[in-house]
């Protein structure tokens, strides 16, 4: 079924068809005692893809960044410090 309107009180018991609609990339004119109060309309979603021209991007970034090199156990020092920091000596 093509839906190109919902009640409110529809909101509730259509949702499957709603949810379906808006799958199907379709917008939903939301209507409340008669009168249209809104659109539903579905999330844009754009992909980010890595290529390789935008790893070398970021790796030329991070080496402007001048990041200094942790060990492992410097990182683990570091993250024990924070913890104690901010939830104090009850952290066990």
């Amino acid at each position: 079924m093509h839906m190109n309107y919902i009640t409110t009180t529809q909101l509730r018991t259509d949702s499957p068809r709603l949810i379906e609609a808006l799958l199907a990339g379709r917008s939903i004119d939301l209507i409340h005692r008669s009168k249209m109060v809104g659109e539903i309309r579905p999330k844009k979603q754009d992909p980010t893809v890595m290529t390789k021209k935008s790893i070398q991007e970021l790796m030329s970034l991070s080496k402007k960044m001048n990041l200094p090199k942790l060990s492992y156990k410097e990182r683990d020092k570091r993250y024990r410090a924070h913890l104690m920091k901010k939830y104090g000596k009850s952290l066990s």
